[in-house]
């Protein structure tokens, strides 16, 4: 291979990935082997080596979650396509010494002793998409559900995660989340600046209108509300919720640095359109209050399904408190038969710094979560090892334990 091709395959790593992805076989026989290396000569890991190095320096302190870029030691947002654009290079350039693992980087190595838990799991030219977590639909195709058990799975987690204050809290998350990035950027256009105003309108009316049925506290200990002489107000309704999303979406649709959010924004609107002819009122009774959060649970199990990134959101919610879908750099099929099945799920670091893994390790535990989660409601009737893999320049062969799920962390190296 030239030295002209092999400079545009690491400055150019889609047309990589795409070469990757014709060529490479399923597993990692002779015959791949040498299908890999007539690919990818060593001359090119040489060159994408040095590469990564520099990448490295640069990206030290950034780290990606779910699609967004953060700084490791303050977790504030970075902003702007430059850095961005260079974690995307790093994670191209990696993948190849991950996927061809022949005489590259110290995980051959160890390839007898990691071959039963990652060998087979990472084998296919698709397991090293970016995979983004958004829909129950999506874990269920991942994990080869019938589609009588994804029937019972949305059955079963429709009144769970529908729970009025799952999806009130849910809704403010999704404002939260938004308005946190909208702090980050300094330059801002009116279109912008009406989406803010939007944001804040709606996170003041859920406020405005917080009821005593969001209280922990028991129904006993509730004082019935005072009746008052001056002329009630009209009753609020969810509609007005509605039409503030509706306008939100109009004006981020526009700001090319917030599609993710209008997406979500978009997704939780399915949702609202659903209940919006119920009302929304805080100086009632307990008992009332009740009526209507029961309504709401009613209305949004019955009409959300299980393809529904809205009824996704609220999952996230009702299990982590967040709503940002989940974003797998790297997924492996799932392996077994019978009674014992595996899935491996990884994550590209810029660095082993130990803060960056722990981060890499609590995001993979979400995700290994999700199908855990959705594994045991299907009742499948077998059982699934999860192990989740991480990948940094120069780090030292180790493995760790979190929540139960082991983990693999990797060195990437000549």
């Amino acid at each position: 291979m030239h030295h002209r091709t092999i400079s545009t395959l690491v400055s150019h790593p889609n047309i990589l990935r795409e070469r990757c992805s014709r060529h490479f076989r399923t597993g990692i026989s002779s015959q791949a082997k040498a299908l890999v290396q007539d690919l990818l000569p060593p001359e090119w890991y040489k060159v994408a080596y040095a590469r990564l190095i520099k990448l490295s320096h640069v990206l030290q302190n950034v780290e990606q979650i779910n699609g967004r870029l953060t700084h490791t030691y303050d977790g504030s947002i970075i902003a702007g396509d430059h850095i961005a654009s260079q974690m995307q290079t790093f994670n191209s350039l990696v993948k190849p010494f991950i996927a061809s693992p022949i005489r590259y980087h110290s995980y051959w190595n160890n390839i007898e002793r990691t071959r039963s838990v990652s060998g087979a799991c990472f084998s296919k030219p698709t397991d090293w998409n970016t995979v983004t977590l958004n829909s129950l639909t999506k874990i269920c195709n991942l994990l080869n559900i019938s589609a009588q058990q994804r029937s019972s799975v949305r059955l079963t987690v429709c009144p769970q995660a529908t729970q009025h204050h799952i999806w009130r809290g849910a809704l403010e998350e999704v404002l939260r989340d938004l308005k946190y990035e909208m702090d980050s950027v300094k330059c801002k256009s009116r279109t912008f600046r009406m989406a803010e105003q939007i944001a804040s309108t709606c996170i003041q009316f859920f406020a405005e209108t917080a009821s005593v049925s969001v209280s922990d506290s028991p129904s006993w200990m509730r004082p019935t509300p005072m009746k008052k002489v001056e002329e009630p107000q009209l009753s609020r309704k969810w509609e007005e919720v509605l039409e503030m999303f509706v306008d939100l979406s109009k004006c981020i649709s526009k700001e090319e640095g917030l599609a993710y959010h209008a997406s979500k924004i978009e997704s939780m609107k399915e949702g609202l359109y659903q209940i919006r002819d119920i009302l929304i009122e805080k100086n009632i009774s307990y008992k009332e209050a009740q009526r209507q959060d029961c309504l709401v649970q009613k209305k949004l199990s019955k009409s959300l399904g299980h393809s529904s990134k809205c009824l996704f959101t609220l999952l996230l919610y009702y299990l982590y408190g967040t709503v940002r879908d989940i974003e797998v750099e790297v997924c492996g099929a799932l392996h077994g038969s019978g009674r014992n099945f595996s899935l491996c799920i990884g994550k590209v670091l810029p660095s082993d710094d130990e803060r960056m893994v722990r981060n890499g390790v609590k995001q993979l535990g979400r995700a290994l979560g999700i199908f855990k989660f959705v594994w045991e409601t299907a009742a499948v009737g077998a059982a699934l090892e999860l192990h989740g893999h991480l990948w940094c320049l120069g780090a030292e062969e180790k493995t760790l334990t979190y929540r139960g799920n082991v983990y693999y962390v990797h060195g990437i190296r000549l």
